[in-house]
This record gives C-alpha cells, sequence and structure tokens, in this order.
C-alpha cells in the first residue's frame, strides 16, 4: 500500500532566501574584484603599455 504524503513534505527542500542571498553576495564580491582590477590596471599603465607596445 502507497503512502500519502503531504506535498509539503515531499519536496526535496522548501523555498527559501538562502540560495538567492548567496548568489547576491558571490555577485557583489566579484563586481568589487573587477573593480579592484580595473583600478589597479590604470594605476599599472606605463608609457610603453599605454601607446601600445609597439616600438620601432
Amino acid at each position: 500500500m502507497a503512502k500519502i504524503i503531504p506535498e509539503n513534505k515531499a519536496r526535496q527542500g522548501r523555498r527559501g532566501q538562502h540560495g538567492l542571498r548567496f548568489l547576491i553576495a558571490a555577485l557583489l564580491l566579484v563586481i568589487a574584484a573587477w573593480g579592484i582590477a580595473e583600478i589597479y590596471g590604470q594605476i599599472a599603465k606605463t608609457p610603453a603599455t599605454s601607446e601600445g607596445g609597439a616600438t620601432s
């Protein structure tokens, strides 16, 4: 005989905000890292790299 299981107990997991919070936090960290890399890239420019690097 098959057991009748209520719908809220048959789910693999409940719907919640934990996964969404994790994804938003990861996205914010990626944006911050990208911004830091962009700032470092602007600071680290030398005259040779800003002209295209071709010297003849």
